[in-house]
């Protein structure tokens, strides 16, 4: 007889855990919280604007779920510390990790780009996941179980054309060092019972980064759209809601021998 249960529904559940969310407060990050706490599990938005943690907060509780809401600079020691603390004081676990928080900047190419914007956009992107990580892990291993969730990117799989995107190289290289990342936090832990994932989201053009990320007038990104979709065996962008059923898994017992993967989440974008 095997020792893990027989499949279920119900392995995908998330009841009595406490899943943390960086960057919150809107985008992808509203749609991963409002997804784990639908599948039972109590949410800490995280956003390094409160008030739009809050909000996020407010939506999974209108929804009949348990939230808490913190305001967090992913790229601040202190910062996140306080985060941490928060989640183990309100709580006094954490078995739900996920690095969503992200920027962008402009798309320069890499001699126009200011090492300002590169070091902006790594600090956050890549140091953030470190940080974060780096907080949560000995609770984690206390507890012998947890499952880390990375939002890398399919612009951090391989090199991107500027005229097809708002991506610049130093929101590449940042997505690629989370990849990487996640493998190695795999390797590190898997003894401890913790597993690391990352979803490599596609062109979602609907979340609050891919709007910030696009400075071009309407006519330009339908015409950068259209580009994409040709591009794209399903011959379209993906909507943000459409993540959080693999989001779910990755973090729910259904996925208890996955570990170590970068996962694409981009309608065939990488299949070519």
């Amino acid at each position: 007889m095997s020792q893990y249960p027989a499949f279920s529904l119900d392995l995908f559940r998330l009841d009595g855990q406490i899943a943390l969310v960086t960057g919150a407060g809107c985008g992808l990050g509203n749609v991963f919280a409002r997804a784990l706490a639908s599948a039972g599990a109590t949410v800490v938005s995280a956003d390094i604007n409160l008030a739009s943690a809050e909000q996020t907060a407010e939506e999974v509780r209108l929804l009949g779920g348990k939230a808490l809401s913190v305001e967090v600079d992913v790229s601040d020691v202190d910062s996140v510390a306080a985060m941490n603390r928060a989640v183990l004081q309100a709580y006094g676990r954490l078995d739900i990790l996920v690095n969503n928080a992200g920027i962008a900047s402009p798309a320069d190419r890499i001699h126009e780009m200011p090492v300002e914007d590169w070091d902006r956009v790594n600090a956050v992107n890549t140091r953030g996941v470190f940080l974060c990580t780096k907080a949560v892990l000995r609770q984690m291993m206390a507890q012998k179980k947890g499952s880390i969730i990375n939002i890398s990117s399919v612009a951090g799989l391989g090199g991107v054309s500027n005229d097809l995107s708002a991506v610049a190289a130093n929101y590449s290289a940042s997505k690629g060092a989370v990849a990487t990342l996640t493998k190695q936090i795999a390797v590190e832990y898997g003894n401890e019972g913790i597993r690391c994932n990352a979803i490599a989201p596609g062109w979602h053009l609907g979340t609050q980064l891919g709007r910030e990320a696009l400075p071009l007038s309407e006519a330009d990104i339908a015409a950068m759209v259209e580009k994409l979709h040709g591009l794209t065996p399903l011959n379209r962008t993906g909507d943000p809601e459409e993540l959080a059923g693999l989001l779910v898994y990755l973090a729910s017992d259904a996925a208890s021998f996955m570990t170590g993967q970068v996962i694409a989440h981009d309608g065939g974008w990488t299949a070519w």
